[in-house]
C-alpha cells in the first residue's frame, strides 16, 4: 500500500519518459516545450533523426497526458481528491504542547480544513447522494479507499488520555481499528495515572479494537499517510458536529441526507466559526441538541424495554409516555432544524435569545436625584449657550437635577438611572461595544441627526438593546458595522423613537415578542435581512417612516406555536420602496397556506378575482391605500415585476411564496388594501407608499 501511495501520479502530471536519458519536460499552460540535450552535428540524417526523436516524444508525451485525464475521468475512487501533490497543497504538522516531559510524536495538522474543503468531501467522496440509513456503508465505502490497511502509527486519543498505538487492521464495517501498544509506553494524561498494565488491559477489554475517529495519525514527511489522515478528520468531525443519534431513525428515509442534514448543519457550523451567529442563538441551539439528545436516550431505553405481546398495565404506561417522549422529540427536532437552516434561520429567528437575561435596571437613584448627561469632545462656547438655554435650563430648573459631562455616549449612558437624560452634542462618536438601555432614560442628540453619529466599529450581537420601560430616542444616526443580530433590538419595554437615521449592514430593528416600538419619522436602510422584524406578541406602530434599500422592508413572524400571539401593527404614512425583496412580508405556518386559484367557478373569490387569503396578505401587488396621492403611480410600477408564484427548494422540502396579480388592477388595489386593514394583525394601515420593491409589496411566506 505505501509502494502504490508513492507511485500515485499528480493530477495532470506526466509519466516520465524513460527511451532517452537527456530529456527534460517543462509543463507550462500553454504549452509543452520538450528540450534534448544533444551533440550539434551538421549531418542531414542526424537532424532528420533529431527530428523524428522530438516529435516522436512530443506525441507520446500528449498521449500520456490524454490517457492520464481518461483514467482521472474513469476513476470514481475519489482519493485523488485528497492527493496533496494534485490540489497543491501539503499538510502541516501538529506540534504537541502536552508538557516539556512528553514524548508524544507530533500529528497531522488536519481541523484548519476551509469550508469548501469539507463540503467537496463530503458531497463528492464520502457520502454522495445516500440516504440517512446508507451513511454508514457509504463512509466505510470511502474509508475502505482512502485508508492504509495497516502498519500504521497513531494517537489513540480521549477525554482522560493520549498513547501511541500500532495499526495493525481496520475493520471498516464497524468504523473501528485494531490495534497494539507501542512499547515502551508514550502517553500523557489529564488526570490519572497509567502503566503499561492497566493500557494493556484496556485494550483487552475492547479486544485491541478503538473507533477510528478517536485516532490521530502521527505526521511523516513523505506524505503517505496524507490521504489516512485526512480522511480520518472527516470522519471525526463528521461524527463529532454533522451527524445525530436521530437521524438513522427518521420516518422519511427516502431523502438526500446531504441536501438536507449535513449541508445546512456544515454551514452553520461555519457561520458560528466565524462569529455570523449571534451569541444567544448559538446558547440556545447548544441547549436544544442537549435537550434532543437526552430525550432520544430516554425514549430508547423506553423503547426496547416494551414488549409487543404484552397487554400489561405497565406497558400501557410506558407506550403513554413514551407517545409523549416521541412528541417532544419532534418539536426539539423541528426547532433545531429551524435554526440549522439558512433561510428559516432568517425568516423565523428564534426565540431563545428573547429570555435570555438582559442588564438589570439601575431603578432611580436613592438620593431622589436625577442627572442630566451631555456627551461632547469639545464644544464651540455658542453651542454651549444655546445648549443651557434651550434645554439644559428646563431640565434643571426643579432644582433636584444634577449635570454631568462625558466624553463619549456608553460612558453617559452606563452612568443612567431611571429618569435620566442623555443630550449627545454634534460630533462622530465611534463605539466598539454593543449599548445596553436598561432603564426608563431618554436619549436625544442635540441638532440633526446627520449631525449626531454613533457608529459601532467591531462585532457584535447587536448595536442597541433596549428593555427599559419607557426609553426615548430622537435626533440620532447609527450606523452599523459587522453587527450579527441588528442595528436596534427591543427585547421588552417600550422604545419611542423619532426623527432617527438608521444606517443598517446586517439587519435593522427588531422588535421581540412582548415588546413595543413607536418608530416616528425615521429613516432605515441598508439591511441584508429585513428592515424591521416584529415577532409574535409584540406591539409595533410604524408612523411616517422610509424604509428602503434592504432585503425586505418589513418581515411579520408568525410562529407555530399555540402559546404565540398575533402581533398587533400600526402602519401609516410610510414610505417602503427600492427593497429586493418584498415591502411587507408575513411568515405564516404551511397548515394555514392555500394555494391561489385561477378558477372563475371558485365560489371563495370575489368579483376582483381573488381569494379572501389572497387579499388579505397573499403577495397582492401594490396595496397602498386610495387615499395615498400616489397610489396611481406607484401601481404600474409595482406590478411589472410580478408573478404567478416563487418555489423555492430548500432542504428536500418547498417553501412558497405566494402572490398573485388580479385581473382587474384598480378593483384589486382597493380590495387588498380593505382587507389589510380588517386583517387582526393591523391596528391600523393607511397612506402607505409603496414603490420599486423587488417581488412586489405584500407577501406571504408559507413554511
Amino acid at each position: 500500500m505505501e509502494q502504490k501511495s508513492r507511485e500515485t501520479t499528480s493530477g495532470g502530471g506526466m509519466e516520465p519518459v524513460n527511451t532517452m536519458s537527456d530529456v527534460s519536460v517543462v509543463d507550462l499552460s500553454s504549452f509543452v516545450n520538450v528540450e534534448l540535450d544533444v551533440e550539434n552535428n551538421n549531418n542531414a540524417n542526424g537532424d532528420s533523426a533529431e527530428r523524428h526523436g522530438v516529435s516522436a516524444i512530443t506525441q507520446a508525451l500528449f498521449q500520456n497526458d490524454e490517457e492520464d485525464k481518461d483514467e482521472s475521468d474513469d476513476d470514481d475512487s475519489g482519493t485523488d481528491h485528497f492527493n496533496t501533490g494534485k490540489s497543491g497543497t501539503q499538510l502541516q504538522r501538529c506540534e504537541r504542547h502536552g508538557g516539556v516531559t512528553s514524548s508524544l510524536p507530533d500529528t497531522f495538522q488536519t481541523n484548519h480544513l476551509l469550508f469548501y474543503e469539507r463540503f467537496k468531501a463530503y458531497q463528492d467522496y464520502v457520502l454522495g447522494d445516500c440516504k440517512p440509513s446508507e451513511v454508514k456503508a457509504f463512509t466505510a465505502d470511502y474509508l475502505e479507499k482512502v485508508v492504509e490497511p495497516c502498519d500504521w502509527l497513531a494517537l489513540w486519543s480521549t477525554d482522560v488520555f493520549d498513547v501511541l498505538v500500532e495499526v495493525r487492521d481496520v475493520e471498516l464495517k464497524d468504523l473501528k481499528a485494531c490495534v497494539r501498544l507501542v512499547l515502551p509506553l508514550q502517553c500523557d494524561t489529564r488526570g490519572c495515572e497509567l502503566t503499561e498494565e492497566s493500557m494493556e488491559s484496556l485494550l483487552e477489554a475492547t479486544q485491541h479494537k478503538v473507533l477510528l475517529q478517536e485516532l490521530q495519525v502521527v505526521y511523516e514527511e513523505s506524505g503517505d499517510f496524507d490521504q489516512t489522515a485526512l480522511a480520518l478528520e472527516h470522519l471525526r468531525f463528521f461524527y463529532k458536529h454533522i451527524w445525530r443519534q436521530w437521524d438513522e431513525e427518521d420516518e422519511d428515509d427516502d431523502f438526500d441526507y446531504f441536501v438536507r442534514c449535513v449541508e445546512p448543519r456544515l454551514r452553520l457550523y461555519y457561520d458560528i466559526l466565524e462569529d455570523r451567529v449571534p451569541t444567544g442563538l448559538v446558547a440556545e441551539y447548544q441547549s436544544l441538541l442537549e435537550k434532543c439528545s437526552q430525550c432520544f436516550q430516554h425514549f430508547s431505553v423506553l423503547r426496547s424495554g416494551l414488549s409487543s405481546d404484552s397487554d400489561s398495565e405497565l406497558d400501557n404506561v410506558s407506550m403513554v409516555e413514551g407517545l409523549k417522549l416521541c412528541d417532544q422529540l419532534e418539536t426539539f427536532k423541528r426547532k433545531l432544524h429551524i435554526i440549522e437552516n439558512p433561510l428559516l434561520r432568517y425568516v423565523l429567528g428564534y426565540k431563545g435569545n428573547a429570555r435570555q437575561q438582559c442588564v438589570q435596571s439601575r431603578g432611580p437613584r436613592t438620593s431622589g436625584m436625577k442627572m442630566v448627561h451631555v456627551v461632547t469632545d469639545s464644544c464651540s462656547t455658542t453651542q454651549l449657550q444655546s445648549l443651557l438655554s434651550a434645554r439644559l435650563l428646563p431640565l434643571c430648573s426643579c432644582g433636584d437635577t444634577e449635570i454631568q459631562f462625558h466624553r463619549e455616549p456608553v460612558s453617559a449612558l452606563d452612568s443612567c438611572h431611571q429618569g435620566d437624560v442623555v443630550i449627545i452634542l454634534p460630533g462622530i462618536y465611534s463605539v466598539n461595544s454593543s449599548i445596553f438601555i436598561p432603564d426608563s432614560i431618554t436619549v436625544e442628540g442635540f441638532g440633526f441627526p446627520d449631525d449626531v453619529v454613533i457608529e459601532k466599529k467591531n462585532k457584535g450581537d447587536s448595536f442597541v438593546e433596549s428593555t427599559g420601560a419607557d426609553v426615548r430616542l430622537s435626533n440620532i444616526k447609527f450606523i452599523q458595522h459587522d453587527a450579527i443580530e441588528g442595528i436596534l433590538c427591543v427585547r421588552q419595554g417600550t422604545l419611542n423613537m423619532e426623527n432617527c437615521v438608521l444606517q443598517c449592514e446586517t439587519t435593522g430593528v427588531i422588535v421581540r415578542t412582548s415588546a413595543h416600538l413607536n418608530m416616528n419619522m425615521c429613516d432605515l436602510y441598508g439591511s441584508k435581512g429585513a428592515g424591521v422584524e416584529i415577532y409574535p406578541g409584540s406591539v409595533c406602530s410604524l408612523v411616517s417612516n422610509g424604509i428602503h434599500h434592504c432585503k425586505d422592508g418589513i418581515l411579520i413572524k408568525d410562529f407555530a406555536d399555540d402559546l404565540d400571539v398575533m402581533p398587533s401593527i400600526t402602519m401609516e404614512n410610510n414610505v417602503i420602496h427600492n427593497n429586493e425583496g418584498y415591502g411587507v412580508i408575513l411568515v405564516k405556518p404551511s397548515t394555514e397556506h392555500r394555494a391561489p386559484v385561477d378558477s372563475e367557478e371558485d365560489p371563495a373569490k370575489d368579483p376582483a378575482g381573488q381569494t379572501a387569503e389572497d387579499g388579505q396578505l397573499g403577495g397582492v401587488s401594490d396595496p397602498p391605500s386610495p387615499t395615498s396621492s400616489s397610489s396611481a403611480t406607484a401601481q404600474p410600477e409595482s406590478t411589472e415585476n410580478g408573478t404567478d408564484g416563487d418555489v423555492a427548494s430548500a432542504s428536500g422540502r418547498k417553501w412558497q411564496f405566494s402572490r398573485q396579480l388580479s385581473r382587474n388592477k384598480e378593483k384589486s388595489c382597493s380590495r387588498a388594501v380593505q382587507d389589510l386593514m380588517d386583517h387582526q394583525i393591523f391596528v391600523s394601515i393607511q397612506g402607505n407608499q409603496f414603490k420599486r420593491n423587488g417581488m412586489g409589496d405584500f407577501g406571504t411566506f408559507f413554511y
